[in-house]
């Protein structure tokens, strides 16, 4: 048994990704599902969906390698953060759709717990900021609206998790109710100091203990899936958030390593070690990873709601490409964004700025505005933000990176890339393979199955596939930044009061 399976449960699809024991790609097996948005800034998926579609990418991998169940020394669980399932412990049915970390229904809930005491409350036990991105109010959400759900919640008849949870419980026959740290961090509910549910944060946003999951390491033993789901039964080793596998998957093991995904979101994160670094230019404090044994590793994290997603715009809103990779034609074909601005905050603006009533906006257009113009916009409109976060990131740790390590699917795109280098002023560093999300999980069940003795033999994996290095001029740069930030502050507090734009 020398492979290792990741469950990589994305925010549009879900996707099965076999390695072999040097971390080379056996087979790759990916579906996308739907996307609900029932009103204005509200974003669902149906659980049973993902888990169908999960579980089909887990068996079309295994056809495709040539492999079998006894083949697979362990499996690891990489997913969206943040979005929220409630089911019922008898019948495993979910009673609602869950709720998605892109989700902003809860932006006004949020004025009932907005208070300097509550604010402080949340930033010191969980490094995080009363935010409708998070977990809780989402949970909340649910048990005040799906039928009948707060009272069986009180009589212990349902559970809560995140994705991670919801596929692990589904992958043991219900078996195993648990999450990892990486997850239960991100919950708005989980204590970083005494690293568990935090009794007074419950009780805040009026959640039963009863429905939580056990919380337990990164990488552990924590079941085996169902002998009906693969033929044989398989050892579940891994599991952790998407972002923090993905700084694992890079090997950012040292303090003062840094990565950004750019999957439907953008995530800056910097291992700042055993150290919880406290943010003050609105960044997350957040668990990376802790290996069974061990004490948490942390992180700084920045997160952007709307990266690759933006993207997508550009083909399913807008029209003007075929396939997402189509944009980098687009883009190139004009010698500069002839002075449009795309600010991608179709989902409120994340770190640093943190306005869940910004909206998303395309400005300086004029008659001589093309599509490519507004496809290298949106382009820009990307690495802009993750510029913004950086800097902050600089300022709350310290540390000047010297470099950036990235991945993701649009990642991919060499014009991305080059325009990141320039704007941020910093070498970009792209693996030769950029599924390091995936990676991150299967490094973590190896870790648990012995097929890997030490985070040693992960940072050994990692391989540069191309160094992007800034060539732009320092005047350009900082003239490129300056319209940035003024078109972003005409895109903040775009909606005065959500409920009136949901009717």
């Amino acid at each position: 048994m020398t492979y290792l399976m990741a469950l990589d449960e994305g925010t549009t699809s879900c996707r099965t990704i076999i390695f072999d024991a040097a971390g080379k790609v056996a087979s790759t097996a990916q579906h996308e599902f739907q996307q609900y948005f029932t009103k204005p800034g509200w974003v669902e998926h149906d659980a049973l969906e993902i888990r169908d579609t999960q579980f089909k990418t887990m068996r079309e991998a295994l056809e495709q390698a040539d492999l079998s169940a006894s083949d697979i020394a362990s499996i690891g669980i990489t997913n969206q953060r943040e979005t929220v399932v409630l089911w019922d412990r008898q019948t495993g049915e979910p009673l609602h759709h869950a709720i998605v970390w892109q989700d902003r229904r809860t932006a006004d809930d949020m004025a009932r717990y907005d208070t300097p005491a509550h604010q402080h409350l949340v930033r010191s036990r969980t490094g995080l900021r009363l935010d409708p991105y998070f977990s809780a109010t989402k949970l909340a959400w649910m048990l005040d609206h799906a039928d009948g759900a707060r009272a069986a919640a009180q009589a212990g008849q349902l559970a809560f998790g995140t994705i991670d949870s919801w596929l692990l419980w589904n992958l043991t026959g219900g078996a195993v109710h648990a999450t990892d740290v990486s997850n239960a961090c991100r919950t708005l509910l989980y204590n970083l100091e005494t690293q568990d549910w935090d009794s007074e944060l419950l009780a805040l946003f009026d959640i039963p203990a009863s429905l939580l999951p056990e919380v337990r390491p990164c990488s552990c033993a924590f079941g085996t899936t169902t002998s009906e789901l693969l033929g044989s039964p398989v050892a579940i080793g891994g599991m952790i958030g998407d972002q923090q596998s993905a700084l694992f998957g890079q090997a950012c093991l040292e303090q003062g390593m840094a990565k950004t995904t750019y999957g439907t979101g953008c995530f800056l994160l910097m291992n700042t070690g055993e150290d919880i670094v406290r943010s003050s230019h609105g960044l997350l404090s957040t668990v990376a990873w802790q290996l069974e044994g061990s004490a948490p590793v942390h992180a700084l994290e920045g997160s952007i709601f709307m990266g690759g997603a933006s993207i997508q715009w550009l083909r399913d809103g807008l029209g003007i490409i075929d396939a997402a990779p189509d944009v980098n034609a687009l883009a190139g074909s004009v010698a500069d964004n002839g002075g449009v601005v795309v600010v991608p905050a179709f989902a409120g603006m994340g770190a640093p700025i943190w306005d869940p009533y910004a909206r998303a906006s395309i400005q300086g257009l004029t008659r001589g505005s093309t599509a490519g113009h507004i496809a290298l916009a949106t382009l820009e409109g990307i690495a802009c933000q993750v510029v913004d976060l950086l800097h902050a990131m600089e300022q709350d740790s310290g540390v000047r990176l010297s470099e950036v390590r990235v991945d993701g699917g649009a990642a991919a795109s060499d014009l991305l890339m080059q325009i990141q280098a320039d704007l941020l002023d910093r070498p970009v560093l792209r693996p030769e393979i950029l599924e390091t999300t995936a990676m991150g999980a299967a490094f973590m069940a190896g870790l648990s199955a012995g097929i890997y003795s030490s985070d040693k033999d992960i940072a050994e994996q990692w391989s540069l596939d191309r160094r992007f290095q800034p060539v732009m001029e320092d005047a350009s740069r900082a003239s490129h930044m300056s319209i940035w930030h003024k078109a972003v502050e005409r895109s903040k507090q775009w909606v005065d009061d959500e409920k009136t734009h949901e009717s």
